[in-house]
């Protein structure tokens, strides 16, 4: 395939697949378990390909597949701080939040504070730490048989309900809910240490690192982009110069050959040599006040084919700085 085939851009190729999907639909069904009609789901894919007539989504699309390795790092890394949390809080409240205050008069009926039951640790106020919920003597009883908040899945009972409770803390979704349950089982006085590193680097530090690496590859891309087009804009330029700076030595030597010719006057001769030398009065006058400095390039340039190549060069990048020069030339082509 040519570099400028269908199946050489990447949205083409999936544009491709997505018609071909489509026709497979059309044949014969040879038995009732295969239904191929399920492929035309494929065709929501489609719309992807408007990404390709707008640079500035490209660059977002591009910015997140390319950043799917370092997210990926990102993800262990925070997958590590989870399993180290949760290794942590299984020591701390493993089987802590399965006390909660039952009834007196019916001894499977949870007494609730408010619409949920309520962690407890003990009956009396003596003996519960500072912070935990103390249940109502006269009424109500601490007993240990409660399957815990939310059907017994947040709590720290094991390995995997532990990652969990941590990655509800991490998202800060509910998470103020889980660190009251856990003053009233077992006290608020150093409660605080487990939770306070558990938000900060869980949720402010490694969560942030996500859209961290999402703007780093996003800069990436974006400067990539921005330099192709400084390039292009460049080559672009330099095609334009070379195509000027060869008219312009096209000019110089029929210049020369005219000088040449025996039937050229004195007359025409002068004209030529009269524009020659103002070309060449402005060019020092230029190179004193150091008003161009593409002139100043150009003249460091030595030229020993036509004296006023350097100049010319120089002047056809200014416009409209040797048009003494060109009507006389102008004059000469007339005549």
């Amino acid at each position: 395939m040519h570099k400028h085939s269908y199946l050489r851009n990447i949205w083409n190729i999936m544009d491709f697949f997505v018609v071909v999907t489509g026709f497979i639909t059309l044949f014969p069904q040879k038995g009732p378990e295969v239904d191929l009609r399920t492929l035309r789901a494929i065709r929501v894919l489609r719309p992807l390909k408007l990404v390709s007539g707008i640079p500035s989504l490209q660059v977002v699309l591009k910015s997140i597949i390319k950043a799917m390795a370092p997210l990926l790092q990102i993800g262990l890394l925070v997958l590590f701080a989870i399993v180290i949390f949760a290794i942590i809080g299984l020591e701390f409240y493993s089987g802590a939040l399965h006390r909660s205050c039952y009834s007196l008069e019916d001894i499977s009926q949870i007494v609730k504070e408010g619409e949920f039951p309520t962690p407890c640790n003990a009956d009396n106020d003596t003996i519960a730490p500072t912070g935990a919920y103390v249940c109502n003597s006269s009424d109500s009883t601490c007993i240990e048989q409660w399957e815990g908040p939310n059907f017994g899945i947040t709590s720290f009972d094991n390995i995997g309900f532990a990652m969990l409770t941590v990655f509800q803390c991490i998202t800060m979704e509910g998470w103020t809910a889980i660190l009251y349950w856990t003053n009233d089982a077992l006290g608020s006085t150093f409660n605080w240490i487990y939770f306070v590193p558990l938000i900060v680097l869980g949720s402010f530090f490694m969560l942030n690192l996500v859209l961290g690496v999402l703007s780093g590859e996003f800069a990436k891309e974006r400067e990539k982009v921005e330099n192709r087009q400084e390039f292009l804009k460049l080559r672009r330029q330099q095609q334009l110069e070379k195509e000027l700076n060869g008219y312009v030595e096209w000019i110089c030597k029929a210049e020369e050959v005219i000088l040449a010719e025996e039937r050229t006057t004195e007359e025409e001769r002068l004209h030529i040599m009269e524009a020659r030398r103002r070309a060449a009065a402005k060019r020092k006058k230029l190179k004193n006040l150091g008003k161009s400095k593409s002139t100043d390039t150009e003249e460091d340039d030595p030229d020993d084919d036509c004296g006023d190549d350097g100049y010319l060069k120089a002047k056809v990048k200014t416009q409209g700085k040797c048009k003494g020069f060109w009507r006389a030339e102008k004059r000469f082509r007339f005549w």
